[in-house]
Parts: C-alpha cells; structure tokens; sequence
C-alpha cells in the first residue's frame, strides 16, 4: 500500500508554501508567468496554500511586483513562506525552488 506520505517523499515537486493573505494570488499568477509551459499545481489548506510544480519552479522580482501592483522587496516573499518544498536559492531578482537530483 502507498501511503501520502510515500507519495510526499517520493517525487519532484518544489515550490512555495505561503502564509494566507493578500501574497498569495499574486505568486499564484507569477509561478504562471514565470515558468511558461510548466504545470503549477495549487492546493489551498486555509492557513497556507501550497504552490508546485515538477523539478523547477521560479518566481522573479519584476512578476511579482507587476502582479502586486505596487513596490516590493523580495525580503516579503521570505517573510510569507511558511515553508517551501526542494531546496531554494535566492537574491535580489528572483528565487528559485529546485532539486539538484531528481528521485
């Protein structure tokens, strides 16, 4: 039998976990964005929404501010991550969520 937790342990997916709040549709269309091609899963669990997709997924500082609206500092996105899943990498234009092997 598999169980979720085999299923969570056992694929590729990497993203963003984000706190809910007024972030959380503008990281939603700027993974669309700034991934073109790639399935981005979403998964609303009411405190947190979970963003993914398959080995790669990067979110870029001028996305988000387009889709914001308004000025941001990607300290922001940081202190609206509850979590994330893979490794990150990040700077001052984007962040980056990825697995450096694949399973």
């Amino acid at each position: 039998m598999t169980t979720l937790g085999d299923k969570t342990l056992h694929n590729n997916n990497v993203g963003p976990i984000i706190r809910s709040g007024d972030m959380v549709e503008a990281v939603i269309e700027t993974a669309e964005i700034d991934n073109p091609g790639k399935e981005i899963r979403v998964a609303d669990k009411g405190a947190y929404v979970r963003i993914e997709a398959n080995d790669e997924l990067i979110l870029t500082h001028k996305t988000l501010e387009e889709q914001l609206g308004r000025p941001f500092n990607m300290q922001e996105l940081e202190i609206n991550l509850a979590s994330f899943a893979g490794q990150i990498m990040a700077d001052e234009d984007q962040v980056r969520f990825y697995f450096e092997k694949s399973l």
